[in-house]
């Protein structure tokens, strides 16, 4: 060891804050920023990821259902449209209330059932091709749907 170096003080961690204020409010600040970008990117990443065509098929009460989603987005806002055949039936509905935060993904379609308008809740993930959501329709029902990317 060179004289004057105190070994210790060099794994200290208070003897370099008090060494070189300046120099730690710097790199915590360049930490907090690079966060803040890599924040951004990921949710960016995640909006661009859902975007475009999703399917699903899955049993219900009424039967075997077919959907494909076409999602759009704007920031956190998700929008798009819904497609669905159930027992040779085609119907369309609007997506709404849509949101994409992460990867965390929410909207609503609005169904017409009996001549009652009913309001299907989704809320979910996106896992890559993977869009894993939970479906809750009305007081009626609820399932676990994972719809795949069209390619």
């Amino acid at each position: 060891m060179r004289q004057g170096v105190d070994a210790v003080a060099i794994f200290r961690p208070e003897s370099l804050v008090m060494k070189n204020p300046s120099k730690l409010l710097i790199s915590l600040c360049i930490a907090l920023t690079l966060g803040a970008f890599a924040r951004a990117a990921d949710a960016a990443a995640a909006a661009a990821g859902i975007a475009g065509k999703w399917t699903v098929q899955f049993e219900s009460q009424v039967g075997t259902q077919k959907y494909v989603f076409e999602f759009k987005v704007e920031g956190e806002k998700l929008t798009g449209k819904a497609t669905s055949e159930r027992q040779d039936q085609k119907t369309e509905a609007e997506i709404k209330n849509g949101k994409i935060v992460k990867d965390e993904v929410s909207f609503t379609e609005t169904l017409k059932i009996q001549d009652q308008e009913v309001t299907v809740e989704y809320k979910g993930k996106l896992a890559g091709d993977e869009l894993k959501l939970h479906r809750k329709v009305g007081e009626f029902a609820e399932y676990d749907l994972v719809a795949k990317r069209v390619k």
